[in-house]
């Protein structure tokens, strides 16, 4: 078993930091404190982090904030950032009107 992800293991107490209400993720305004709360709660991938907090998934996508998440995770868990599976990445999406399958043989011009 991957000793990073035995939950068996003990990653020791929660204890408050005074700078856990630092902003780490700015576009889903996630605190340092949440992530490393997060931690303790049993998240222990930066893929289950991002699920449980949306950490990466606002509008930058994790290019301001991904380097940091890993950083706090590492140091909860008491491992090398290097030992972290990076989170699985999705192409954002955004809804599709019905209509635009429907008329998907007629070419859209820019106007229409």
């Amino acid at each position: 078993m991957n000793e990073i992800n035995d939950r068996s293991r003990d990653i020791g107490e929660f204890v408050p930091q005074p700078d856990d209400d630092r902003i780490i993720c700015r576009c889903e305004e996630i605190t340092k404190g949440e992530i490393r709360q997060a931690v303790h709660d049993g998240m222990f991938t930066l893929t289950e982090i991002r699920r449980y907090l949306r950490t990466g998934m606002g509008l930058c996508q994790g290019q301001t904030c991904a380097k940091l998440v890993k950083t706090i995770v590492a140091k909860e868990l008491q491992v090398s950032p290097a030992q972290l599976e990076p989170a699985t990445s999705r192409v954002p999406m955004r809804p599709i009107e019905m209509r635009i399958f429907a008329n998907e043989e007629k070419e859209v011009g820019p106007n229409e």
